[in-house]
């Protein structure tokens, strides 16, 4: 872990160093997800929500897109495909 970075997280949010540093690690962790277990993850959070397929497409689209890692745009046909194979 990059100590520096914990330091400038701990002295900006007024956390703990070993705080910080979690925190960090859940956010690498986080943007870390590979695009296609980022699409199941949602597909999967976004139909227990009760959502249909359509709209689900549409929101992961955006998503990918709005990611700060970009995971490059991704068709719909793409998407199901990642889900259903």
């Amino acid at each position: 872990m990059d100590q520096q970075l914990v330091r400038h997280v701990a002295s900006s949010t007024g956390l703990p160093a070993p705080v910080a540093e979690r925190v960090i690690a859940d956010v690498i962790a986080y943007f870390s997800e590979t695009a296609e277990a980022f699409v199941r993850r949602r597909h999967a959070e976004l139909q227990r929500r009760g959502r249909k397929n359509a709209e689900i497409w549409q929101v992961i689209a955006t998503e990918l897109a709005e990611r700060p890692v970009g995971a490059g745009e991704f068709t719909e046909r793409q998407l199901r495909r990642i889900v259903y194979g």
